[in-house]
């Protein structure tokens, strides 16, 4: 005897109370794998699929796309069979093949084909991030879902009485095999009980209709975004496309939504609150009302700093590796902590204690198409040079990418903003919760400086430090800012301090 099961959000931990649902993998009446992925969430910290903890058949979708729930609250309802019950994907295939015996046995049933069409990125298997703790996957999307329909499709035609007569010759054809000829004097079968009569196929449709609107029928998007952009009341075709082949993704439509609405609605905006933007406002409110943060600038000179880059770009090991001022800053940072460490810690409210930290977990804010993420390298006080480097390359390019796991947006201990990518100076950056200080560095730029005496072009740039003023006083705050300063200055300082 079957049972229904109700999969329900799980907590996916570090804080994270709620998610978005955005987009569904499955469809009701789809069959699913343990471990296959059902359904696409955005959380605060990262984007993940959630897997299926069951084997059976979708009964419904519980929530719809686009919409926010909290933890604990039921996604999906599966019917989970008894062992035997679920029909393989064998067993499908042969159900469908003495369903049309005079035709190829499909691989997608029809009536599903429009809901499983894969993506670019779906058909290189380019996302295969799963939620952790739930396993891995077993195989590409595109195959287990295929399989998962057929087994679907075998179970509602073995339900469904057989017809009582071939089609009749304005029927539609079947979406992966022509239909026989029918006879020319065999009558229009009557429709069964409870059945509505197939619709005559227009003579200019054509030959694979996917249920999309013509208008937007030539517009490379998965149907979620074909949804989301009905709901916004965005033509599809007015938005660049930035995924694979041009696809439109459901950031581009997200991005390209407030411009339309801009137009429609006139001079105002309403942008919906939510995700990475939602975390970051409520994260920077408690961070501002509860440390009382100050900050500390610098300018420093760091010509030898540029020309250190300059041998690194020419040395084989750093061969293919992105080389710039960050690198050497975050090199200092974790040198300097190491000469202060009352910098590197927390505060614990709840005790009353001030917590060392004794590794350096070194975040790095990147601007994203999601927003501002701050994924950290763990024990970056730990690595070499080049293994620094290569680890800031890969952090940066998988945040932006919209990869960054949860493991890899938390548990950062100090952080760097880099604001001198937009050409500006300085600034005061507010302190990522549960962190001591946060280091801005701004443009490096050419300027008169006094060198040996005389004015000559150095290259300059400003360092900044937000730092939380229960934990850290001025005194920790200036020789820590001070000490970063001099290893830019004179980067052979830090065979002195490692």
């Amino acid at each position: 005897m079957a049972q229904t099961q109700q999969f329900a959000l799980p907590d996916v931990g570090e804080g994270l109370t709620e998610a978005e649902v955005v987009r569904w993998l499955v469809q009701v009446g789809d069959a699913v794998e343990v471990n296959a992925p059902v359904v696409e969430v955005e959380t605060a910290k990262s984007v993940v699929e959630l897997p299926s903890p069951w084997a059976g058949v979708v009964q419904e979708l519980l929530v719809s796309e686009g919409r926010t729930v909290d933890v604990g609250t039921p996604l999906i309802a599966v019917s989970v069979p008894e062992e035997g019950d679920l029909p393989t994907t064998d067993e499908a295939a042969a159900a469908q093949a003495q369903a049309a015996p005079s035709a190829e046995p499909a691989e997608v049933a029809p009536s599903a084909q429009a809901g499983l069409e894969a993506s670019p990125e779906q058909a290189e298997g380019a996302r295969s991030s799963v939620l952790v703790g739930y396993g891995p996957r077993t195989g590409g999307p595109l195959r287990r879902r295929r399989g998962a329909a057929a087994a679907a499709a075998a179970a509602r035609q073995a339900a469904a009485p057989p017809p009582a007569a071939p089609a009749p010759a304005g029927a539609p054809a079947s979406a992966s095999a022509p239909a026989p000829e029918p006879a020319a004097a065999a009558p229009s079968p009557a429709p069964s009980p409870g059945s509505s009569p197939a619709p005559e196929a227009p003579e200019s449709a054509p030959p694979q209709a996917t249920g999309v609107a013509a208008g937007i029928s030539r517009v490379l998007a998965k149907p979620p975004v074909r949804a989301l952009a009905r709901t916004l009341g965005v033509d599809l075709g007015s938005v660049r496309g930035t995924g694979t082949g041009g696809t439109v993704t459901r950031e581009d439509l997200l991005e390209h939504a407030p411009d339309a609405q801009t137009v429609r609605e006139g001079r105002e905006t309403r942008v919906p609150v939510r995700g990475v933007r939602k975390a970051t406002a409520q994260q920077m409110v408690a961070s501002a009302f509860t440390a009382p943060q100050a900050t500390a600038f610098v300018t420093v000179d760091v010509t030898r700093t540029m020309k250190l880059l300059d041998r690194l770009r020419e040395d084989r090991e750093f061969a293919g590796v992105h080389l710039s001022p960050l690198l050497v800053l975050a090199r200092a940072i974790c040198l300097a902590v190491g000469r202060n460490p009352g910098i590197n810690a927390s505060w614990d409210e709840d005790a009353q204690e001030i917590v060392l930290k004794h590794y350096v977990n070194l975040g790095i804010a990147v601007a994203t198409r999601r927003g501002l993420l701050v994924p950290n390298v763990k024990d970056a006080g730990d690595l070499a040079l080049l293994d620094l480097a290569t680890a800031l390359t890969q952090l940066v390019r998988t945040a932006r990418d919209g990869r960054s796991t949860p493991a890899d947006l938390t548990g950062g201990t100090i952080s760097i903003t880099n604001i001198g990518v937009f050409g500006v100076d300085t600034g005061t950056p507010i302190l990522n919760p549960g962190e001591a200080a946060i280091v801005c560095v701004g443009a490096v730029r050419q300027r008169p400086w006094v060198h040996k005496g005389r004015v000559r072009p150095r290259w300059v740039a400003e360092l900044s430090v937000s730092f939380d003023h229960r934990l850290v006083d001025g005194d920790l705050g200036s020789r820590f800012l001070a000490d970063v300063a001099a290893v830019l200055e004179r980067p052979d300082r830090a065979l002195l301090w490692a």
